[in-house]
């Protein structure tokens, strides 16, 4: 029986489990696992690296297992570190990078005989498809090419986008555009911008206020200025809501939808629990309701109610949001619903102009540091990575029309310039969003990843 070898590209969240899940139930012939991390360490990526700042996790340990099959396992792992541990704690991400690898070293260990794993550490520059129902050829950085049968693009988030107003100040030394691509550091004097005041906004805030005596003065400016509120106990199960009137709103209008989800949240005070308890169960719903609505209303749900949805939720710590609303009152952090109109070099800093959403005001002011916290961009179309640039320009994928990603058919099988899932390529992680919407959480990339092993386990 001929070796048939398949190719993961990204070996953060998405990457590891879609592996661990081949590894422990692989096709039925001799299998070769190839997993590329173009970093050093695998299960770390962004997300979970280990920085010299203790980043927390934004979902309690209870809800974080990478198997669905076992929901308590990222719980157990934690205590048998931090025996204090509960299922409703915080915890550090890089402690989570170490259980991801643990999680791959197990599937690795347990593995029928079948399937072989080996690791590689580089970048996947290009992927070619030589005919359609032929293997495909993977390009590495160094010169080094892979013949795949299946390639599963893992490639987890991307950089954000630089906003247009930035264009005067991309290479200048006050202005960073991604916040994770080094440590810098802050100062008590210093005057700080952050674009943004989402989670990326969040984890520099405390970044930045981890030592009293270094506390810069920031100002956080977005479109909306929300602040996402704090997480709550989890009860599983609490809310049991009307899912077939949600589902029937959502084929009508947006509008419906809207006042639907609202009831719902009041519905959940009514008997005693909490708007979250509603968000979540729509969050569960949000695929179906998603593929449901006309490509107007999505239009319409990105432009007017994606910020309120987002800072609903994707909702912080406790102790994250104390120290936020601390600093708030302290005077050091300072939130504006604004508009950036320009950024300009003045020396060794820049001078920020906005104008305030409510006032129309126009306000400038000069800052020490400029950080862009708009987060992940995902429209692959502007993508400066090179696989990106390359797989798109040779067909072998398209963006989705909205820029949330890219589309794909069942199992996650990428859709080529033809219209048709390309057979042999596949993807997982954020980029689901541009069919499911929700698509960013360990709750909805560890099924993706179980259903993608599944695909590629039974194909053949």
């Amino acid at each position: 029986m001929l070796l048939r070898t398949i190719v993961i590209a990204g070996g953060g969240f998405s990457g590891v489990v879609t592996a661990a899940n081949l590894l422990r139930r692989p096709p039925a012939g001799p299998t070769r696992l190839v997993l590329i991390e173009r970093g050093a360490h695998l299960g770390r990526g962004v997300a979970y690296a280990d920085w010299k700042f203790p980043y927390l996790l934004n979902v309690p340990a209870s809800r974080m297992s990478a198997s669905s099959a076992a929901p308590n396992q990222f719980l157990q792992f934690a205590q048998r570190r931090l025996p204090q541990v509960t299922g409703e704690d915080f915890l550090p991400r890089s402690l989570y990078g170490e259980y991801l690898q643990e999680v791959l070293l197990a599937a690795q260990l347990s593995a029928p005989s079948n399937i072989r794993l080996e690791i590689m550490h580089a970048e996947v520059l290009n992927i070619r498809r030589i005919e359609r129902h032929l293997p495909l050829q993977v390009e590495l950085s160094g010169g080094a090419r892979l013949t795949a049968d299946d390639v599963v693009l893992a490639l987890g988030n991307p950089p954000p986008s630089s906003i247009p107003a930035a264009s005067a100040v991309l290479d200048h030394p006050a202005y960073t555009n991604d916040p994770w691509c080094a440590e810098f550091q802050f100062d008590r004097p210093q005057n700080v911008m952050l674009i943004g005041t989402g989670l990326t906004a969040v984890d520099v805030i405390n970044r930045a206020s981890h030592d009293p005596l270094f506390t810069p003065t920031i100002h956080a400016v977005s479109r909306h200025g929300l602040v996402p509120p704090r997480q709550t106990a989890f009860r599983p199960d609490a809310f049991k809501g009307d899912g077939n009137a949600l589902l029937l709103a959502a084929s009508r209008s947006l509008r419906g939808l809207t006042s639907a989800v609202r009831l719902l949240a009041s519905e959940a005070e009514r008997c005693g629990g909490d708007w979250r308890e509603a968000v979540t169960f729509v969050r569960n719903m949000a695929p179906t309701i998603w593929q449901r609505l006309p490509e107007r209303d999505r239009v319409r749900f990105l432009r007017h109610l994606r910020a309120q949805w987002d800072v609903h939720r994707h909702r912080l710590p406790p102790q994250m949001l104390h120290r936020v609303e601390s600093l708030r009152n302290n005077g050091r952090l300072h939130v504006h619903a604004a508009r950036i109109q320009r950024l300009q070099p003045q020396g060794t800093r820049v001078e920020a102009t906005w104008i305030e959403r409510h006032s129309g005001q126009t306000r400038s002011q000069t800052f020490d540091r400029i950080v862009n916290c708009t987060g992940p961009d995902y429209d692959i179309a502007r993508s400066t990575h090179s696989l990106w640039r390359n797989i798109l320009q040779c067909g072998l994928c398209v963006p989705d029309s909205l820029g949330l990603g890219l589309r794909t058919g069942p199992g996650g099988a990428v859709i080529d310039a033809n219209g048709w899932p390309g057979p042999h390529l596949f993807y997982v992680g954020p980029m689901l969003r541009a069919d499911h919407w929700e698509a960013t959480a360990v709750g909805e990339l560890r099924v993706h990843a179980e259903r993608l092993a599944a695909v590629l386990s039974e194909g053949r």
